[in-house]
């Protein structure tokens, strides 16, 4: 079991998860203080409108609104295609140690086959 774990860890690209790491973490705790941040400002209610200004004043903020939520959500997209990528990569390791375990498996398989008749005719 310790060979296949060691081997596990061989195969993962730690210097691609090392590089990688910080910048995820920042980017998932921008994220998590924006959501909270928009949360409490849209538990707020807003007033309606009492004249043309104030609704134009109003329209613009919900367009800077959209585009900050818009940036978010490429952010967002961009963090997930990170993390897919990552994952991906820790799939194809695991992959390929299951395809080593069971060439392996064969192998010894056939050293046993092999060995049983040797130590059968060695001990006649």
């Amino acid at each position: 079991m310790a060979i296949s774990w060691m081997t596990a860890l061989k195969l993962i690209p730690w210097a691609d998860v090392i590089e990688a790491t910080p910048a995820l973490v920042k980017g998932a705790r921008s994220l998590l203080k924006r959501t909270q941040k928009e949360a409490a400002e849209a538990a707020e209610p807003a007033a309606p409108p009492s004249s043309l200004p104030e609704a134009l004043t109003r329209v613009q903020h919900l367009e800077s609104e959209l585009a900050q939520l818009t940036q978010a959500q490429a952010e967002s997209a961009a963090l997930l295609e990170s993390l897919a990528e990552q994952q991906a990569r820790l799939v194809e390791a695991v992959q390929t140690l299951k395809l080593r375990s069971r060439l392996l498996t064969a192998g010894l398989a056939l050293a046993l086959v092999l060995a049983v008749p040797a130590l059968w005719l060695a001990s006649r």
